[in-house]
């Protein structure tokens, strides 16, 4: 069984998506029911969208007991009705298609266990998948501590159980992914062409910092983690080294594409500091080579971002069913200074080429 999960915000969210309407027609949008009990139907410039959506998570019951935690310990109850529910959910906002992930909790678990609880994930969302092909897709789960072994579940999971690339957090137990003992596994995502998608577990080392008022643990410690993973694989000559990855990061890659012609600077302003490692290309540059979520919830942040990475490098994120952005459709549809091809891009035909999926 998979359980789909959320926080405390989330019945108040789910109860609003099952009694609010699409939204209304506005220009080159168009909404195709007014009941939630329709499939609201995107169209740009009159022309239909499938919208995906690469940023929706899950979790397995059965793998998160093997790990000695419950599915409350993800940020809320989990959703026994896993179909129907979920697909009305994803109908109301105009949501078609997700590529589902579970948020790694198992980086410090020893390796036979973790084996298990790998393969329990992902023939678990492959199964899951495949009941509802023509509405998810799924990132395989992979025990990064052990390098190998996470080389084999990736290969596994895209070559066996059609899985579409794989989630990853911004760190494996303290260890930056531009550790040399990693490159194993970037080379393995580069030679299969799959999505790495980039999910933060907030930044451990400032726990201590982040406690409060304010949820900082997520608010600031997430897109700090995210800031920081990118950062390393920038400077740290990863992205040189393996030029065809294809990776994903979610909140808009964190503060990292707010602040960035800062890394242009560093070394310039401090010499002293460069390690001898010989970048092909300005920091900035590299931004420009991955992608990004468009969870960053106002229109001048969008534009900003886009500005920054490129529109082609951006796909839509909900964090569903986490309540962060339930109108992330609607966000892309009414920012200004967008063609329509841009929102098209956005909405989903760039996620469709990264995830092998007919557009």
């Amino acid at each position: 069984m998979i359980a789909f999960t959320g926080c405390e915000l989330l019945a108040a969210a789910q109860a609003r998506f099952r009694t609010r309407t699409p939204a209304r027609v506005k220009g080159h949008m168009r909404a195709a029911s007014a009941q939630t009990s329709r499939r609201r139907e995107v169209k740009v410039g009159g022309r239909r969208v499938k919208v995906i959506d690469v940023h929706a998570h899950c979790v397995i019951p059965e793998a998160y007991a093997l790990l000695g935690l419950k599915v409350d310990d993800h940020r809320g109850p989990g959703i026994d009705e896993v179909g129907q529910r979920r697909i009305s959910e994803m109908d109301a906002q105009g949501i078609d298609m997700e590529a589902l992930s579970i948020n790694p909790a198992w980086y410090r678990t020893e390796r036979d266990a973790v084996e298990k609880v790998i393969k329990i994930q992902n023939e678990a969302l492959a199964g899951f998948c495949a009941k509802y092909p023509e509405r998810f897709v799924a990132f395989a789960s992979v025990a990064l501590q052990f390098p190998d072994l996470a080389v084999q579940q990736l290969e596994e999971g895209v070559k066996r159980l059609g899985l579409r690339g794989a989630a990853v957090g911004a760190s494996v137990a303290g260890d930056e992914f531009s550790d040399p003992k990693f490159h194993p596994f970037w080379a393995k995502a580069e030679q299969l062409g799959v999505l790495i998608f980039i999910h933060p577990q907030s930044t451990p080392d400032l726990a201590n910092r982040l406690r409060g008022n304010g949820w900082l643990a997520n608010t600031i410690g997430n897109p700090l983690d995210t800031t920081i993973a990118l950062s390393h694989l920038i400077f740290e000559g990863t992205l040189d080294r393996f030029p065809g990855l294809k990776i994903c990061s979610a909140h808009g890659g964190g503060f990292l594409p707010s602040y960035a012609a800062r890394s242009d600077n560093s070394l310039r302003v401090a010499p002293d500091m460069d390690t001898g490692i010989k970048l092909k290309k300005r920091p900035t540059e590299y931004l420009k080579t991955m992608y990004y979520d468009t969870l960053v919830f106002t229109s001048e942040a969008l534009r900003h971002l886009a500005a920054e990475v490129g529109v082609s490098q951006l796909v839509v994120g909900t964090d569903h069913p986490i309540p962060w952005q339930d109108k992330s459709v609607d966000h892309i549809l009414e920012a200004p200074g967008f063609s329509d091809k841009d929102r098209r891009a956005m909405l989903g035909e760039t996620a469709a080429k990264l995830l092998k999926i007919k557009p």
